[in-house]
């Protein structure tokens, strides 16, 4: 139906995802790297749009070893927040923190992804004692435009390295090889909204 409501994509990058195998009644938006690019594209794109529900789609690098593959995100924390001590780390300061919560979640079951204006190369203790299971650099920022204009979300994250020493050279490597999982997986999550 082309006078439905779209659903949106949103990726950061071209070599993530091709635009042009998206189906019909599906936008895929480039929203470039990080949270700054990511809020301001989200932002434009469902104004532009009004879309039934955006997906994001992208890779991410893994803190717990056991992940690979495509996964679905559950919730998602700023890892990078860090304004103590107005407030703990990942916790915005002096909003109300039921408007603007430091954890946001789909509504669906998946994984913890901590966002970031970092690539993250090293460990970090952290992460790990708040169970993050992967880290990306635009989620937060996605999750919480959609929050605040009330758009469903859900997010995808295909594992393209351990977020260690190798992490630029294995996403360089990796970052093409989610986009086929993510397609054929795609009209399960569509199903929803059809």
């Amino acid at each position: 139906m082309p006078d439905q409501q779209p659903i949106l994509i949103l990726t950061a990058l071209e070599s993530e995802l091709n635009a042009a195998a998206a189906p019909a009644d599906v936008k895929v938006v480039y929203c470039g790297v990080g949270k700054v690019n990511a809020a301001l594209h989200t932002t434009a794109a469902i104004l532009a749009h009004r879309p039934r529900a955006v997906i994001n789609f992208g890779t991410a690098g893994k803190i717990d070893p056991s992940h690979d593959g495509l996964l679905e995100v559950a919730a998602v924390i700023q890892r990078d927040m860090a304004a103590m001590p107005l407030a703990p780390r990942g916790v915005t300061p002096l909003v109300n923190q039921e408007q603007q919560p430091a954890r946001l979640e789909s509504g669906y079951s998946g994984v913890l992804c901590g966002t970031g204006d970092s690539f993250v190369t090293a460990a970090d203790e952290w992460l790990l004692e708040q169970k993050v299971d992967l880290v990306d650099m635009e989620l937060f920022a996605i999750a919480r435009v959609c929050k605040h204009f009330g758009v469903p979300w859900r997010a995808f994250k295909f594992i393209t390295d351990g977020a260690n020493d190798d992490a630029a050279d294995d996403w360089q490597a990796r970052v093409h090889l989610g986009e086929e999982l993510f397609w054929r997986h795609l009209p399960h999550v569509l199903k929803p909204y059809a």
